[in-house]
């Protein structure tokens, strides 16, 4: 898609991968409305700032009615948690399901049809490789990001036959204070944490090419792959290697 003058929604835009795709969008020449919840921070994204608590179900249906229509939607804003999942309370479960999974199926649902009538559109959904092959003390984290997959691949198969094309962009560690906020930084040697503006780059580039998947780094690919083909020994080197 030719993003020169495409409307695009970028969710979770204030910080991180979602600043990083918005700024990259505004250098395409594309119209970004910038959505999150610092309207400081979304304004210096050089973006339309639309400020919306994404946990506020009316805000939500207030916001989407105000936008109208868009030619790009990208469902990039997540919370994270980690740890025993017994430790996961019912209130945070349930934040992390609807920013998480719930929000952008409702988000694709009110504009994708604006975008099959114009004949016009892509959806990037942001998700995880926890939600391909799952982490330790990563329950209810990785069951979100994992529906999310399920809902990309299948509105991917329903859009088949229309102008809309769909994408999964898959990061690993980010470079970003998403671990902070989730309550447990990110201290492995490797692989390292990269920068949010590859992820990004990733996103423009998926949705200039109509790409399908996309990794970050892109030999986050193979885990997934070796988990499908022996998943018995992808299991006992996770337990050893965590």
């Amino acid at each position: 898609m030719d993003l020169a003058g495409a409307v695009c929604l970028v969710t979770g835009a204030s910080s991180g991968i979602g600043r990083a795709t918005t700024r990259r969008l505004v250098d395409e020449g594309a119209t970004v409305l910038a959505l999150g919840r610092d309207r400081a921070a979304l304004e210096a994204t050089r973006a339309h700032p639309i400020v919306c608590d994404l946990t506020d179900e009316e805000a939500v249906d207030r916001t989407v009615a105000e936008i109208g229509e868009v030619d790009v939607l990208v469902n990039n804003a997540g919370i994270g948690w980690a740890g025993p999942l017994a430790e996961l309370d019912e209130e945070t479960l349930n934040r992390l399901v609807r920013v998480n999974l719930v929000v952008p199926v409702l988000l694709t649902r009110a504009f994708v049809p604006g975008m099959v009538a114009r004949g016009r559109g892509h959806v990037v959904n942001v998700g995880s490789i926890v939600g391909l092959v799952g982490g330790k003390h990563e329950a209810g984290y990785a069951s979100t990001k994992g529906g999310l997959v399920a809902f990309t691949e299948s509105l991917r198969q329903e859009l088949s036959d229309s102008p809309v094309h769909v994408s999964l962009v898959t990061p690993g560690a980010i470079a970003t204070n998403f671990f902070e906020r989730r309550g447990r930084p990110y201290e492995r040697r490797f692989p390292r944490a990269v920068p949010a503006d590859r992820v990004g780059a990733a996103i423009v580039a998926a949705i200039r090419g109509d790409r399908a998947e996309v990794y970050v780094p892109r030999w986050l690919a193979f885990p997934p792959r070796f988990h499908g083909l022996l998943p018995g020994l992808y299991r006992r080197l996770a337990a050893r290697f965590g």
